[in-house]
């Protein structure tokens, strides 16, 4: 087991990896910017390190600023978090290079895994299934020539993009021609890469992603998560397991998740999306890192994702890190509560006046921020993800409700409002989930 890991990633995600490497009895390094010198995991952590600055490009983008950082701190491994730098090849070969165990995939996994043509054809040689589309288009041309064989509507989305930045539809030849001069220039002013490709697009489907445990000789999968309510395609409520699925159906699935990766020799914590269309699963993408929403399914199955990750990156086999049998028990529902106008959902900046979670049985808080803390516009403003459980679905999403309603924020506007609405929907409720179930009720 490694000694001391350094933890190169802020927020929510930051804390509960303390909380894991404590657990686990390994001394932890929390990075930290000059903006976020009061986070409250700095005092859980055993030591801290000063990354200068507050611009993420300063701070945690400087992959440079952050290796130097991890060898003073004399950490044997990093863990990445999410978002940031944690599926850029470059960066886990940065780690490696200088001597540091990578808490992640091989660079050379991340570096095919995160290129959406590339893995989209390593699914499907694998047996996994995949909707319809293309390779990366060069020209205008090619794109007609692809949207002729897919059929409009047409999706056109970054070759290494991801958060939904520069995905354009076109439904016609003559929006075609547009939409692609449009999503090579947002994905090249977002990515620093033009490349573009297009999947057929599907207007209302279910998102629905499998957790994958593979420590490159074998993979498991851990059951699936819904997260269907979203906007601008990111993420509001997760939960597990999915609703109104034929069990044997989604198990397989699953199951051919997990046996693709394990065909790629994939050795890490990773998650396979895809979008479930007219009772057909097709292939997303592969998120070759811990999820946000990964606390959903630690509920629901009582394994520690961040510990079993740390684990199999210290060398650990999968059979010592996962039980002989883990079985689905119980339901868990999450909501991300973000500094955002509840409305327009734009970000909110301030001074956090209030900031109080509810202690309540069958919620679990992960929390970014403490009361008197500034939420910025320079990162992601969630401040806190909400999860509530229960022995049925009914009494997760009831217990998640009352939570929001007891959480006490004031000095930035936030979208809890949205939240409770989505979750007291008669829709929601019952099950009725795709990835337009924001534009549809709110």
């Amino acid at each position: 087991m490694f000694q001391r890991v350094f933890i190169a990633n802020r927020g929510a995600v930051a804390g509960r990896i303390v909380r894991a490497c404590a657990d686990l009895g390994v001394e932890s390094v929390a990075a930290y910017s000059d903006i976020d010198a009061d986070a409250p995991h700095l005092e859980a952590a055993t030591a801290t390190a000063r990354l200068p600055g507050y611009l993420p490009e300063d701070t945690y983008l400087n992959v440079d600023a952050i290796v130097a950082a991890a060898r003073a701190a004399g950490a044997d491994a990093l863990h990445p978090g999410y978002g940031f730098l944690a599926e850029n090849a470059s960066f886990a070969r940065a780690v490696a290079d200088a001597g540091i165990r990578f808490i992640g995939p091989a660079a050379n996994l991340v570096e095919s895994l995160g290129h959406k043509t590339e893995a989209r054809s390593l699914m499907r040689s694998h047996g996994f299934p995949v909707h319809a589309g293309s390779a990366v288009l060069d020209d205008e041309d090619a794109a007609l020539a692809a949207a002729a064989d897919t059929g409009f509507p047409v999706l056109l989305k970054p070759a290494n993009g991801g958060g939904g930045i520069g995905m354009t539809v076109a439904a016609t030849e003559a929006e075609l021609a547009f939409a692609f001069r449009t999503a090579t220039t947002l994905a090249e002013r977002a990515f620093g890469d033009g490349s573009v490709y297009l999947e057929k697009y599907l207007a209302r489907p279910r998102h629905i992603e499998f957790q994958i445990l593979g420590d490159g000789q074998r993979a498991a999968a851990l059951f699936e998560r819904e997260c269907s309510v979203q906007r601008r395609h990111q993420k509001l409520i997760e939960e597990s397991p999915a609703p109104n699925v034929d069990r044997d159906a989604v198990d397989a699935v699953a199951a051919r998740a997990a046996s693709a990766l394990e065909a790629l020799g994939y050795d890490s914590l990773g998650t396979v999306e895809t979008l479930l269309a007219d009772g057909e699963f097709g292939f997303l993408e592969t998120n070759a890192r811990l999820q946000v929403e990964h606390g959903v399914t630690e509920e629901v199955t009582g394994v520690d994702l961040v510990a079993a990750q740390i684990r199999l990156a210290a060398g650990a086999p999968l059979a010592d890190v996962l039980p002989a049998e883990v079985a689905l028990s119980g339901f868990a529902v999450e909501a991300r509560v973000y500094a955002e106008d509840p409305v327009r959902m734009l970000p909110s900046a301030g001074r956090l006046l209030t900031f109080r979670l509810p202690r309540m049985t069958g919620v679990r808080a992960e929390v970014a921020y403490r009361e008197g803390q500034t939420v910025t516009p320079y990162y992601d403003p969630l401040l806190a993800k909400v999860i509530g459980t229960g022995t049925t679905r009914e009494q997760a999403i009831g217990r998640t409700l009352v939570a929001l309603k007891a959480f006490e924020v004031r000095g930035v506007e936030t979208n809890r409002d949205a939240l409770r609405d989505v979750l007291a929907s008669e829709p929601f409720i019952a099950g009725r989930l795709h990835t337009r179930f924001l534009d549809d009720l709110l």
